[in-house]
């Protein structure tokens, strides 16, 4: 997962993406990057670390220009080179840059096309340079001095023929506008809005509504699968469907654990979604244990906090917060290595021993994974003297890979992989074990005022919506991987350079 972000404004709009990346941080703290285009000159800056981190009032004095995209992205397997910060940039033609939320699925075919077909070179292994290279190609096709909409619109249509996967996608045309797409099964969220000022109404894309709150836009709404918006620099928004039969599948793992609960992703309020699966949570612990002994129901913070809130209220028994969070921690589940992961939960959480105390406790998170973090909380609710350690998930069991942009490709790591409930309950110390249930977390995501009929929902039943992924797939994606843990200990130039040549 990563943030992006677009705006076209009538003033200096560097502060304005500083702020929106800020925002969308949750979705990316390994690297962060903006770009602005000023009088058709191009600002860049982008590096490894946090926002805070990368951009100091130097860079910012730099990044002159109305017009402007951002990104942040989060670490992935042989991805920790400043390198593969983005946006990214193509000098042909007119100058684009862009930033890249998702993966693609066919990215090897789409490397051999470019440099044989397109004649392109790619000088990392990142897929959004890719996708960035076909699109340039794909609007130099057109052979416009000065692309119009159509010719924008027709360009993204031809990504969406050749590219296959999950994305979501911010590209400036230096000297002409911004433009927003979505994979035609809508996998990776997208959202657009406006705000309107003295000078005029300016135009904001990004990757969660969120984000358009804080900076004062009003949503207008999700890009919808397929879709893609054009603003041009003088202000004018344009719309269009750019693929053939799209269909909404959007990531539903977004609703239990990336987004933040504040944002309304494809008409859905995140906060309800999160609400409604801790409803679901506690009806089937009613169903499967009514007689339960639990005597109080604690969050690990954040994300789970909304769904074990409502949880404790539909089983009547108390909702206490037992651990502190060290803020300064970044989220252990986008952490680079098992080793950062294990060593970061103690850091992270503190507990609260009177809340523990001759308990027993049921501790909410939003999912497991790798299982490496709700172990290590387990024992520390048990070393604050808890009785007995229930577990609840608020999603159901992960046992497969992601390969739409969630940095989960071996199914090894999967602590759930070819497991029961009663087994991951035991690797990880549980008492007991609940799992919320895959029907009811479509229900409760899908269920409420807008009505979603398909989810991808493959890290939990398997199933790819683009597809093009067989097991052949996740077997190359496995051993890539752990082809590239083999070379953590070399430099990351050495790293580039294997994958380069």
């Amino acid at each position: 997962m990563c943030g992006i972000v677009g705006i076209v404004g009538k003033s200096n709009v560097n502060q304005a993406l500083y702020d929106a990346l800020t925002v969308l941080q949750h979705r990316g703290q390994d690297a962060a990057g903006i770009v602005t285009s000023h009088k058709g000159h191009l600002n860049m800056r982008k590096e490894n670390g946090l926002v805070r981190d990368v951009f100091h009032q130097r860079h910012m004095q730099q990044l002159v220009g109305k017009i402007g995209i951002g990104h942040v992205r989060y670490p992935t397997a042989g991805s920790s080179s400043s390198a593969e910060a983005q946006p990214f940039y193509v000098n042909s033609p007119y100058g684009i840059t862009l930033a890249h939320n998702g993966n693609l699925t066919n990215v090897e075919q789409l490397t051999q096309e470019i440099y044989a077909a397109d004649l392109r070179h790619v000088n990392t292994n990142s897929d959004s340079e890719v996708l960035l290279n076909v699109f340039a190609h794909e609007l130099a096709l057109r052979g416009k001095l000065q692309p119009t909409e159509e010719d924008v619109f027709a360009a993204v249509s031809k990504v969406h023929e050749r590219c296959r996967g999950g994305y979501a996608v911010v590209a400036m045309i230096t000297g002409y506008g911004i433009v927003g797409f979505r994979d035609p099964h809508g996998i990776r969220p997208i959202v657009f809005g406006q705000r309107h000022t003295d000078e005029g109404v300016e135009y904001m894309i990004a990757s969660e509504s969120v984000a358009l709150d804080v900076l004062g836009f009003s949503l207008i709404r999700d890009l919808a699968p397929g879709e893609a918006v054009y603003i041009t620099e003088g202000g004018k928004l344009t719309t269009r469907q750019c693929a053939k039969e799209p269909q909404l599948s959007p990531c539903i793992f977004e609703q239990v654990y990336l987004a933040r609960s504040d944002s309304i992703m494809d008409g859905v309020l995140v906060y309800k979604a999160r609400l409604r699966m801790g409803e679901k949570l506690a009806d089937k612990i009613l169903r499967e244990r009514p007689d339960h002994d639990i005597d109080v129901v604690i969050p690990i913070p954040d994300t789970s906090r909304t769904s074990a809130l409502e949880l404790a209220n539909r089983l009547g028994v108390k909702f206490r917060e037992g651990f502190v969070k060290n803020r300064y921690i970044g989220r252990t589940f986008i952490m680079p290595g098992q080793a950062a992961r294990k060593k970061s939960v103690r850091q992270k959480l503190n507990a609260i021993d009177l809340e523990f105390r001759g308990k027993n406790v049921m501790l909410v998170d939003d999912s497991i994974v790798r299982g490496t973090t709700c172990k290590q909380i387990i024992q520390m609710a048990r070393d604050a003297g808890a009785k007995k350690v229930y577990f609840c998930s608020a999603a159901p069991a992960v046992r497969y890979p992601n390969v739409y942009g969630i940095d989960m490709p071996s199914a090894h790591e999967l602590i759930a992989h070819d497991r029961t409930t009663e087994e991951v309950a035991n690797l990880i110390g549980a008492d007991w074990l609940v799992y919320q249930d895959l029907e009811d977390l479509k229900d409760a995501v899908g269920g409420g005022k807008v009505k979603i009929e398909h989810f991808d929902c493959a890290v939990f039943d398997g199933h790819y919506v683009t597809g093009d992924v067989d097991e052949a797939y996740l077997q190359r994606i496995e051993q890539a991987r752990n082809d590239l843990s083999k070379t953590e200990s070399n430099s990351v130039n050495e790293i580039i350079g294997l994958h380069n040549n």
